[in-house]
């Protein structure tokens, strides 16, 4: 069995090796001082990180993403680690679970996002709702065509500066293997939608300038267009999307590794 990467693999090493060591390690300091990456920088990046064709990389290469296999995407993972989440982030790769976009929802949110016009995150934990996702009390009720949500998630990821979120919610029951369980669905719903607030959680030491939030949902109307797949549908999703972020957290992780590696031997 061969372990060597392929000069295309290679390539892609180097490719991303370079952009992290010239665009985003030199801001390290101002973010670690300012716990923030201000918004013309954060442009800068990004439009950067389009230009080099390295926005979007999980994405399919007809959906306008970089079209890279699981494991060529590892090793994305595992350069974009050696610098922080609050700038490695800036190149973005938009959660696998806007696959499941069909309709409008593809021009509005899937594609945008694939280009860098919009930013998405995920909206699954509640502050007594972490691995047990079927114990989340986010619920969304039908009313007419529309859904009206009430509840509240905990340490959301980029929540404050993304555009719409993927936001998980109990919509009723379904009959489980051990019998009656909740059912889950899954909805966009845009920043700005009345009765959604977006509120900075406690800081993280390992996280300065990518902030966790909390989310609060107070009768919060979206249409029955914002339900994202099939009714009932959203565990299934959510199940999907961790199965393919595993390896990228353990790739990035392994990239933070090698950087304090090397800092703690110099």
């Amino acid at each position: 069995m061969d372990f060597e990467l392929t000069d295309e693999q290679r390539a892609i090493v180097e490719t991303v090796r370079d952009f992290v060591r010239r665009e985003l390690v030199p801001h390290e300091d101002l973010v670690e001082r300012l716990d923030e990456v201000p918004a013309e920088l954060a442009s800068q990046i990004r439009g950067k990180a389009i230009g080099a064709g390295l926005y979007a990389a999980n994405f399919p290469a007809e959906l306008g993403g970089g079209g890279l296999d699981p494991f060529a995407l590892t090793l994305v993972e595992r350069e974009l680690g050696w610098t922080s989440y609050g700038l490695h982030t800036l190149v973005f790769r938009p959660s696998n679970i806007l696959r499941a976009c069909a309709g409008d929802q593809v021009g509005t949110y899937l594609l945008p996002t694939i280009r860098g016009e919009r930013t998405d995150c995920l909206a699954m934990t509640e502050a007594q709702a972490g691995s047990d996702v079927r114990s989340m009390k986010t619920r969304a009720i039908r009313d007419g065509d529309d859904w009206v949500i009430n509840g509240a998630k905990h340490f959301i990821s980029y929540a404050d500066v993304a555009d719409f979120v993927v936001l998980f919610a109990v919509t009723g029951t379904e009959q489980g293997p051990r019998g009656e369980r909740s059912a889950i669905s899954a909805f966009l719903v845009d920043h700005g939608t009345p009765g959604f607030t977006v509120s900075r959680s406690a800081p993280s030491v390992s996280h300065r300038g990518y902030h966790h939030c909390e989310l609060s949902f107070a009768d919060c109307r979206v249409p029955g267009s914002a339900l994202l797949g099939t009714e009932g549908g959203g565990f299934d999703l959510l199940s999907e999307w961790l199965g393919a972020s595993r390896l990228t957290v353990a790739a990035t992780s392994v990239g933070q590794t090698k950087r304090v590696l090397e800092l703690s031997t110099k």
